[in-house]
């Protein structure tokens, strides 16, 4: 499956942990993260337990402190490992509840705006395969996990407004 070490201090310093499946509650085991590795799967950690505040997705590799994980702080509360799929689709609609006009994606797309000529979208339906989507283009800004299901308003993907900025697939493997 997964494998993500989380240490206490930059470059990977003081004392870490090794997880391998989602968890809930990582203040068990660290009051603090600064820096991570990745050394299998995708993940999505979140500032607070219970996979709430905050997201950010990691891929395999090395982040010697939050910042490179465009984190706000040194606050990591939980995380979830992202299962891997080979197709990914999913429905825009301009409108929450599925209105208005809709726009399938099966591929990354670093400007949803200009791709779309959407400025919001209101409600996703996740067909296949997981997404990242941020709020602003070329993959910055806040972050939200998309598993395969209905958003039938921003607010159900976590959203404080109806902002894609950019979508893209997860895609790495294990």
């Amino acid at each position: 499956m997964g494998k993500i070490t989380f240490y206490e201090d930059r470059d990977f310093q003081g004392r870490c942990y090794n997880c391998i499946s989602d968890c809930p509650n990582l203040r068990v085991y660290f009051s603090r993260c600064n820096s991570i590795r990745v050394d299998s799967g995708c993940w999505m950690l979140y500032e607070r337990p219970n996979y709430q505040g905050h997201q950010y997705f990691l891929r395999r590799g090395k982040y010697p402190d939050y910042q490179h994980w465009m984190g706000l702080s040194d606050s990591v509360q939980s995380c979830r490992i992202i299962p891997h799929t080979s197709s990914h689709k999913l429905r825009l609609y301009e409108r929450d509840d599925y209105r208005g006009l809709m726009s399938e994606l099966t591929d990354d797309c670093a400007c949803v705006p200009e791709l779309f000529r959407l400025p919001e979208i209101y409600s996703l339906h996740v067909l296949e395969g997981c997404w990242v989507l941020y709020e602003m283009p070329n993959y910055r800004g806040r972050q939200y996990l998309l598993r395969p299901g209905d958003y039938r308003r921003y607010h159900d993907w976590g959203g404080a407004d109806a902002k894609v900025g950019s979508l893209r697939r997860v895609t790495d493997l294990y």
